[in-house]
């Protein structure tokens, strides 16, 4: 097993590209990822990455060795997820991602629930706004709220989210309000974006059916979603927001709609995993779990009704 677990991190170094990345992903100190890397180039009796200061790159014999220890690996997890579907007791660590406010506010509460039922799997959930290379990270179930049709993995969709526009009475107040699409040019609009990203547009729904896209700015943005819901409620401009994100503000009179004949496309929520002949039956077992409780959860918190 040693072996087998010493392949599982190398595999991981080579993915990540530094040790102390693939010690971060696996919850060890990067002194022992190298540790457990020279036992396993003992034992092989070769070098398998070249180390440098600046950069660790796999030897001509590490990629050879890389790729059968992704088959070795592969066929492990083949073994296990059979013997678990037949034991009906799926098991092992399962690597989980998800939106920060979404993850903390409807995912992060099933999961003791999940591993209550489940015992023999461990969850490792890591929250973040931005779309994470799903392989690249070894995850192995993602929750994403995105457009989702090229997607190249298995997608379980949970719904489309309704989304509107929103802003504090008091910016309202202090700004106008907008009553075309067009007059969102000349408004603080709050953008959820990441490094790298050049523009923004929202599309919007117009009363008679088409789809309206608007290049939008702002004199800031944020890679947090949950930073620009407490912008929005401190007055700061207008914000595009998953419905049940902010259906209490809304209900409470804290913040208003904008453009309320004027709704902005839905947004899909799936669950995404890897396409593999044989889904693990944890990764199955924890699809099961999630959909229902979240769909329940979405009918709860945002019924149209309320607005």
């Amino acid at each position: 097993m040693a072996l087998l677990e010493n392949m599982r991190i190398f595999v991981r170094v080579v993915d990540l590209g530094s040790l102390s990345a693939a010690g971060r992903n696996l919850r060890m100190s990067p002194a022992m990822v190298s540790h457990r890397i020279q036992q396993l180039e003992t034992h092989l009796g070769v070098r398998l990455l070249n180390r440098t200061t600046r950069q660790l790159q796999p030897t001509e014999t590490g990629l050879t060795f890389y790729q059968g220890c992704l088959e070795v690996l592969e066929a492990v997890e083949r073994a296990r997820s059979s013997i678990a579907a037949e034991s009906g007791v799926p098991s092992g660590s399962l690597r989980v991602t998800a939106p920060l406010g979404f993850g903390r506010s409807l995912l992060a509460p099933l999961v003791p629930e999940f591993c209550a039922t489940y015992p023999l799997v461990e969850v490792r959930l890591r929250l973040s706004d931005h779309l994470l290379d799903l392989l690249r990270e070894g995850v192995d179930v993602a929750l994403r709220m995105a457009d989702l049709k090229d997607s190249s993995f298995v997608v379980r969709k949970i719904a489309d989210l309704r989304r509107v526009l929103v802003a504090s009475p008091a910016y309202l107040e202090a700004r106008g309000r907008p009553r075309e699409p067009a007059d969102l040019a000349a408004h603080n609009c709050l953008l959820l974006r990441f490094p790298g990203t050049q523009q923004h547009q929202w599309t919007l729904i117009d009363r008679a059916g088409e789809a309206v896209k608007l290049p939008v700015a702002g004199r800031y943005d944020a890679d947090d979603g949950d930073v620009l819901t407490g912008w929005v409620l401190a007055g700061q401009g207008i914000a595009l927001k998953p419905l049940w994100e902010v259906a209490e503000p809304l209900a409470r009179g804290a913040l208003e709609l904008v453009l309320p004949d004027f709704r902005p496309e839905p947004v899909t929520l799936a669950v995404l995993y890897p396409h593999r002949a044989l889904v693990p039956a944890k990764v199955r077992a924890f699809a099961d779990y999630l959909v229902p409780r979240i769909r329940a959860s979405l009918d709860a918190i945002s019924p149209d009704a309320m607005l």
